[in-house]
């Protein structure tokens, strides 16, 4: 009998002891329900990438990530280890969990970086090449960085936060987790949800913008075809882009400097195998890494609050604000050119890096007012000036509140 009452006792304190250490217990804890609501919101994430295919290939490992920092005794994650900004070494190889590890990348800056070499391979430059003035859109769609920075201390929120939260507005994930990582690494989660998600949302933000702010004459304009770029232009632009950025703005030369790896790989013609490597391979393994990294940074207690809710709120200003402000330059240089020069400014609206989304929907647009109108080219150099001009904003923003 005392045998029988010895087992059940064990019995009773086993299972006693595998529900403490099991995450079950935590959701019935006070503030359990901070764990529920970040669960449900990753498999809404998740939802958004698998069946509406909002930039699957960056928030599907967000998503996922997010939902493994919540999930309650799984330690993967470990906010203090990077509090205050700084990796405290002191405790992190006996505290560490695997994302831990991986989020390194996103903290040295690593990460981004390498996404920066991927994208410069994949992008053809021949159409802001050919038609300078494409640089000028471009960079007046930064617009939204620097007003939503404004909007942001306005309502009361840090420098360092603003900075953070402004840069959403170029349409650039990379850049607003390379730029957040160091200005308010506290803010990475809801900053790179915001970004990637709007990003995916460029095709229903930009259009209203763009009907408001032109005529259907502006929307109607032809544009002469561009010119043929040569390769030698080709090979030349990187090399000079990165030395005469880099030199003007330090700080930018992390990002402008690999994408402009990127792309003279591409261009140059002798190292096929690296361009292809940086395009696929790469690319594919540092998105996974990143986005399950970032994703983990969006703990209950980071993300449910009012800054996020601001951020946001915010984001959606910045976008809106950079979709203007490409418009309405390019309303502006047609003021001072030539009949049969002018610029349709619904390509200034593709001035924000949502490379080639941006571009696609000025094309679209345009097709709605007239069929035999063909924009994608022409649309395609303000937004890889976008992509170069969201990098600036970034270094601009560093240099000044890091």
């Amino acid at each position: 009998m005392s045998v029988l009452l010895q087992t059940g006792n064990f019995i009773v304190e086993s299972l006693g002891a595998f529900v403490e250490t099991s995450g079950f217990g935590a959701f019935f804890a006070d503030g359990g329900w901070k764990f529920a609501v970040m669960i449900a919101l990753a498999c809404f994430l998740l939802y958004l990438a698998i069946k509406k295919q909002f930039e699957p290939l960056l928030l599907l490992p967000i998503a996922f990530g997010m939902l493994l920092t919540n999930l309650p005794g799984a330690e993967m994650f470990h906010s203090e280890l990077f509090a205050g900004g700084h990796v405290h070494w002191d405790i992190f190889v006996d505290n560490a969990g695997l994302i831990d590890y991986l989020y390194l990348g996103v903290k040295l800056g690593i990460y981004p970086c390498l996404i920066f070499v991927g994208v410069g391979a994949m992008t053809d430059f021949g159409p802001l090449i050919a038609n300078p003035k494409s640089f000028l859109l471009g960079a007046a769609a930064q617009l939204g960085i620097f007003a939503t920075f404004l909007g942001a201390y306005a309502l009361g929120f840090e420098p360092n936060e603003c900075g953070s939260i402004g840069i959403i507005g170029g349409a650039d994930g990379p850049t607003s987790i390379f730029l957040t990582a160091r200005l308010a690494p506290e803010l990475l989660g809801p900053i790179a949800i915001a970004a990637y998600s709007y990003m995916a949302l460029v095709p229903v933000i930009q259009p209203p913008i763009m009907r408001a702010l032109t005529t259907d004459a502006e929307r109607k304009i032809k544009m002469s075809q561009l010119r043929q770029v040569s390769k030698t232009e080709k090979i030349l632009f990187p090399v000079i882009i990165a030395v005469v950025i880099s030199l003007l703005l330090p700080s930018a030369a992390p990002l402008v400097g690999c994408l402009m790896l990127g792309n003279l790989m591409k261009e140059c013609g002798v190292v096929d195998r690296l361009s292809k490597t940086v395009q696929n391979e790469l690319m594919n393994i540092v998105v996974i890494f990143l986005g399950i990294s970032v994703g983990a940074t969006a703990t209950a207690g980071s993300f449910l609050n009012f800054k996020t809710l601001g951020i946001l709120v915010l984001g959606i200003l910045a976008f809106s604000c950079g979709t203007a402000g490409g418009v309405l330059l390019a309303k502006l240089m047609n003021l001072f050119a030539k009949e049969g020069k002018k610029i349709n400014p619904l390509i200034g609206s593709a001035g924000v890096s949502a490379v080639p989304m941006a571009a696609r929907v000025s094309q679209t647009v345009g097709q709605e007012y007239d069929k035999s109108n063909f924009l994608l080219m022409h649309a395609m150099g303000p937004n890889v000036a976008g992509v170069v001009g969201s990098a600036v904003a970034a270094g601009i923003l560093l240099a000044f509140l890091g």
